[in-house]
């Protein structure tokens, strides 16, 4: 494992596009479940959940990409400059403060 690669995370992610509000609802199986506005067309909820992670994890939107999933609820994203152990930090301390 390079230093590169320790702060990479991969997060799974079910997504509840046209949603009254944005935000992370909570654990979902391995990963999180997060509510986005926006429909599910010409990648306006996907563009809108990489926005909703990155303020959430508190990194930049370039830090946050959709690896798999792209046309699915179900999704995986990658997100650079976080270790797995920080991400999962950052998760538990969003759902304590919702």
């Amino acid at each position: 494992m390079t230093a590169s690669d320790a702060c990479t995370s991969l997060l799974a992610v079910r997504v509840k596009p046209r949603s009254r509000r944005a935000g992370l609802l909570g654990r979902h199986g391995e990963g999180v479940k997060v509510a986005v506005r926006a429909a599910p067309e010409r990648g306006q909820a996907n563009q809108e959940l990489v926005h909703v992670v990155a303020a959430l994890l508190q990194v930049e939107r370039s830090a946050v990409e959709i690896v798999s999933g792209a046309t699915s609820q179900e999704k995986r994203l990658r997100v650079h400059g976080v270790s797995p152990e920080e991400l999962q930090r950052r998760i538990d301390a969003a759902l304590r403060s919702r």
